[in-house]
């Protein structure tokens, strides 16, 4: 009986042990993206950047401190923007979040378009890919649409 119950037992030791490798292992897989390879994170400026995206720029924004074209390859449209400093990407960033959207964001630039549009461009440019739900209300309900306390906005 007690050859039974080791045998029993050392069975279900290693049963849980597979188990817990076969986790680990799918875990690890799940973390490195399903075998997608993501170059390191682009840098260069507007033109050399839109090159590496595979598309010929049209410049709306030529500014010291913003450059910004519009672009369109076989995966979708998008826009490119680059910045003079660090602080006025994310000052940008974080106002078109207001608006929802999905953001490729690298070290003073962010392409902007549909999901499938920037998991392309991710594939060529690295980056950070960063999601925003729109939170702007329609205007209904008994406060106008404002969110008094929400965080990040003041109300007018």
């Amino acid at each position: 009986m007690v050859t039974q119950w080791r045998m029993r037992r050392g069975q279900g030791t290693r049963a849980r042990t597979a188990v817990a490798v076969c986790a680990a292992g799918a875990a690890l897989l799940a973390g490195c993206g399903g075998g997608e390879e993501i170059p390191p994170t682009a840098t260069g400026t507007l033109e050399q950047l839109a090159s590496k995206a595979h598309c010929k720029p049209s410049i709306g924004t030529d500014a010291e401190e913003l450059r910004q074209a519009n672009c369109s390859t076989d995966d979708g449209r998008y826009v490119l923007a680059t910045f003079a400093t660090d602080r006025g990407q994310r000052e940008w960033i974080n106002e078109a979040n207001d608006y929802g959207g999905s953001y490729l964001v690298g070290r003073k630039w962010v392409a902007v378009g549909e999901p499938q549009v920037v998991a392309a461009l991710r594939g060529r440019l690295g980056g950070t890919v960063e999601t925003a739900s729109p939170h702007h209300s329609s205007g209904s309900g008994a406060d106008g649409g404002k969110e008094a306390g929400h965080s990040g906005h003041r109300g007018s």
